[in-house]
């Protein structure tokens, strides 16, 4: 998938999915996925880092993660986002930020709100970096919004964000991620659109749906009640941890003389004579 192939997605017919990865190994299987486009996101420093939120995200870490993902899909587009103030300390920081995503294998950047750096957002665009759009519930405002909490619930809000997603077309971003906003509202923005618009917590009536690749396999804490489970990861995950625990300590693996263990095998333990 290609930037390019954005625009066709706001036509009748399939949808475009999205979804993360922060790792090669993951990252793997997202490509060989009928996934559309991946989706480096700062949650990388909460599924992966064990932070409590996005904030703690720097260009550093964006960049590590992203190379990574990138060496594993060569046949979508990969998309990174811009962490924790890096459009609020200037241009030169922003586009630092920016070079350093895109050679690490970003083919597009994520960012977060438009108060205070739409000027960013038009200097990126026009130094030939594809730029994705994000409004409504954004992770990295958590203190500032008071919590993880839907957003566009009264008029003002929802006509300022109709207003902004707006300007973001304008300012040339090729997408928008409409996060945890009411679906009526996610229905409007996406009708007065001509960039798709791709919902998280959003509804039914966007472009497309993104999800955290941890969240929909089971694999991360309570996830949002906005998601669908599709595995039911940490179990099956611990099964196979706590199976080879036991085999291990009952001495049924490693069977013999070697190899996978077997339903059959038999416990097997050095004698006094046989130990070093």
């Amino acid at each position: 998938m290609k930037i390019t192939d954005f625009y066709d997605y706001r036509k009748p017919g399939p949808k475009i999915s999205m979804i993360t990865a922060y790792d090669y190994t993951l990252a793997s299987l997202a490509a060989e996925s009928a996934a559309d486009c991946v989706l480096v996101g700062d949650s990388l420093a909460m599924v992966m880092h064990g932070h409590p939120s996005t904030i703690a995200a720097t260009p550093d870490m964006m960049a590590l993660h992203t190379a990574a993902v990138a060496r594993a899909v060569k046949n979508k587009l990969v998309v990174a986002d811009m962490p924790f103030l890096a459009t609020r300390k200037g241009l030169e920081h922003a586009m630092d930020t920016v070079e350093k995503l895109a050679r690490a294998g970003a083919q597009a950047v994520k960012i977060e709100g438009l108060d205070g750096h739409a000027d960013i957002v038009s200097h990126i665009v026009t130094s030939d970096i594809p730029v994705m759009g994000h409004l409504g519930l954004t992770p990295q405002a958590i203190n500032r919004l008071g919590g993880y909490r839907t957003q566009g619930k009264d008029e003002a809000s929802a006509e300022k964000l109709l207003q902004d997603a707006q300007e973001l077309e304008k300012l040339g971003c090729f997408a928008l991620v409409l996060e945890c906003v009411p679906e009526e509202l996610a229905a409007r923005v996406t009708r007065s659109l001509k960039i798709p618009v791709i919902g998280i917590g959003a509804g039914r009536f966007t472009d497309g749906q993104v999800l955290v690749m941890q969240d929909m396999l089971g694999l991360y804490g309570q996830p949002p009640s906005f998601v669908k489970k599709y595995l039911d990861g940490r179990r099956l995950v611990k099964e196979a941890l706590d199976a080879f625990g036991s085999e291990v300590k009952d001495g049924v693996f490693p069977a013999e003389p070697s190899g996978p263990g077997r339903p059959d095998a038999k416990p097997y333990a050095l004698t006094e004579k046989e130990r070093p």
